[in-house]
């Protein structure tokens, strides 16, 4: 093996989004030329638009307290790489685990996103745990996880994101989810709203819902789980929250203590960043707008622009450390709009 490090770093060179176009064929090929390790185990698919990674680590925390040994994936990740596969809670080797399959994922040309989907499917097998809990990446559709034998499939919540890629309503963004559920599926879902296209087998919950039905029992105990980047205290005047979309926003707005929070904030050029906006101008009326490493970030002076007819003080600073250190020198901080953002801050140890 190379030297330490050498294939996460091979790895983060990779495009996280496919150039050709959204589709399985890739992925099902890298997969069969590993064995199709994603047959080894059952698994539960958590797709939607916020609170998928949260979800997926409480499935996993509820049935490991249930004996189970359970491998799961989210995405992106906010302080480590390694926060993407873990088996019974605790991260995986992921060096390891990507220089597994590294050969058939440059063979094949594989993205960052599918590579790592498939490092997980092979961490599983070789930990013969008994269930996945898996996330989606995009969709459901054509993501590269629309590859599992999928007893439970859970829907957290469906909102406007990546029209040009899912559709231009709700309807059809949810349609796309839910194309992940195959005949016998239970899909768990919030409310009847989309509850037509889920097939026969519809439960209305959540996380706790689903590792109930995976079992086949009402689980009895509960369990909340801590996620970095997700309403994450960072000392006494300073929170965390990746909420990267209006309905993110909102759900961070109602759950904040009253405080003058000046806002550091970066957010991607594909989200609805006025709606965003307006959603936290009534929290704060000030903001330091930056820039994530992200390629689809908007540059922090265009987000700038945009913040000047919500927010009375606005200040432009691209490199996110240093928007955080002005930040600081304001008040009590938020950082929010991007787990990019949080994770470029984690990298730089701010």
């Amino acid at each position: 093996m190379s030297g330490a490090g050498a294939h996460v770093d091979w790895l983060a060179s990779l495009s996280p989004w496919p150039t050709d176009g959204f589709g399985l064929g890739r992925m099902r090929t890298l997969l069969a030329a590993l064995g199709d390790p994603q047959f080894a185990y059952p698994a539960i698919h958590v797709v939607g638009t916020n609170g998928k990674s949260t979800a997926t680590r409480t499935i996993e925390a509820l049935l490991v307290a249930e004996g189970l040994s359970v491998g799961s994936t989210v995405s992106p990740h906010v302080r480590a790489w390694a926060e993407r596969i873990t088996v019974d809670g605790a991260a995986a080797d992921f060096e390891e685990a990507i220089a597994r399959v590294r050969p058939a994922a440059e063979q094949q040309g594989a993205t960052q996103f599918e590579t790592v989907c498939a490092a997980a499917f092979a961490e599983f097998a070789v930990r013969g745990i008994d269930v996945a809990v898996v996330e989606a990446g995009l969709g459901g559709r054509l993501d590269a996880t629309n590859v599992l034998r999928s007893p439970v499939v859970l829907l957290t919540n469906v909102a406007l994101e990546h029209t040009d890629v899912l559709g231009e309503t709700r309807e059809e963004i949810a349609a796309e989810k839910l194309a992940v559920v195959q005949e016998g599926t239970i899909a768990v879902l919030p409310d009847e709203e989309f509850a037509a296209l889920a097939g026969p087998n519809v439960v209305v919950g959540g996380a706790h819902e689903a590792a109930s039905a995976f079992v086949g029992r009402r689980l009895e105990h509960e369990l909340e789980v801590a996620l970095p980047g997700r309403l994450e205290h960072r000392g006494e005047n300073e929170l965390w929250d990746g909420a990267h979309n209006a309905e993110g926003a909102a759900w961070l707005v109602r759950r904040l203590a009253p405080a003058d929070y000046v806002l550091c904030i970066s957010m991607l050029g594909d989200k609805d960043v006025d709606s965003m906006l307006a959603e936290l101008a009534t929290v704060s009326q000030r903001l330091v707008a930056t820039s994530s490493s992200n390629p689809r970030a908007l540059p922090a002076e265009e987000l700038a622009r945009v913040a000047a007819s919500h927010f009375a003080h606005v200040e432009t600073v691209p490199d996110p450390a240093a928007a955080l250190g002005r930040a600081r020198e304001l008040g009590p901080v938020l950082v929010t709009g991007s787990l990019y953002l949080l994770a470029d801050l984690s990298r730089a140890g701010v």
